[in-house]
């Protein structure tokens, strides 16, 4: 029946820093962007390898809790090749990382940090 993930939708309280963030920080190619006026919602269609992200504004998104772990979506993880670089990327960006882990099922190192949101984003190594 399901075949794969096509896309995860997030929404931002700010387009322009998320949009910098997801695109220019993470890498995420911009596939298009749009403005809906009726929703005075911008819109815009990114893509990580086969998976695409969504992100949206609106004008005024009601806030989500994280901390303490809420029900609904825990985290969004991102699987990189080498943790270190990456790592020194967000850090260097002033992006708060927390410190290296090692998953005890699979052996491979991971870390956290958050969007401009404070949504919780995992990046789990897979060499």
């Amino acid at each position: 029946m399901l075949n794969a993930i096509h896309h995860v939708a997030l929404i931002c309280t700010d387009y322009d820093r998320s949009r910098r963030f997801y695109v220019e920080l993470l890498g995420l190619e911009l596939i298009r962007e749009v403005y809906r006026e009726e929703r005075q919602s911008w819109k815009a269609d990114l893509r990580i390898g086969s998976v695409q992200l969504e992100l949206f504004s609106f004008p005024a998104p009601a806030t989500r809790p994280s901390y303490p772990e809420a029900t609904g979506l825990r985290h969004l993880a991102f699987a990189v090749a080498n943790l270190d670089p990456a790592v020194l990327r967000l850090e260097a960006a002033g992006v708060a990382v927390e410190p290296i882990r090692i998953d005890p099922y699979t052996d491979q190192r991971f870390t956290f940090f958050s969007d401009p949101d404070g949504l919780p984003l995992e990046l789990y190594e897979v060499p």
